[in-house]
């Protein structure tokens, strides 16, 4: 399909609420194509739609397990806590300590309007956490402990390519 331009920070469409999709359509699944390519060619791991300029509950997460799409997506439940790096691809060349549920189950529907829950630990909930908040008008930079730079001895320069976007 087609590569789309990643919106960045700054740009207001990151700081808005998302409507929920109604209509399960070839428009809706041409998103999503292009969501997964967007995100694929930037190297990274999750992609919402404001993202992209569109202001839709539409996410899509791979962290190497393969591609999950989530439409109307929300949390259900969450427990524990995780504390690491994060970085965004709206938020070129920055990265942050930020803390996170440990676990995480998402009710959401898939491309047809079904609807399903997942649930996530670790690296995997960090990602689907990240992309909802998206969802609504909140990046990582909001919920930071810190900002990690290159120096960094905990994290260094790992703490930014290691989740360039969750």
């Amino acid at each position: 399909m087609a590569i789309r331009k990643i919106v960045e920070i700054g740009d207001d469409k990151l700081r808005k609420q998302c409507k929920p999709v109604e209509k399960f359509d070839l428009r809706l699944r041409i998103l999503l194509k292009d969501m997964a390519d967007t995100m694929y060619k930037a190297n990274g791991v999750g992609l919402a739609a404001p993202q992209v300029g569109i202001l839709r509950r539409v996410v899509v997460v791979d962290i190497g397990d393969g591609l999950i799409e989530m439409v109307n997506p929300e949390i259900i439940h969450a427990e524990g806590e995780q504390t690491g790096p994060e970085g965004c691809l709206s938020v070129p060349g920055r990265s942050g300590v930020v803390t996170r549920p440990n676990l995480v189950t998402v009710r959401y529907q898939d491309r047809n309007g079904d609807e399903y829950e997942a649930t996530a630990e670790e690296f995997l909930a960090r990602a689907f956490c990240h992309e909802l908040d998206h969802l609504d008008g909140t990046l990582y930079v909001d919920k930071m402990d810190r900002e990690i730079f290159p120096d960094d001895e905990e994290y260094g320069a790992a703490g930014a390519d290691e989740e360039d976007e969750q």
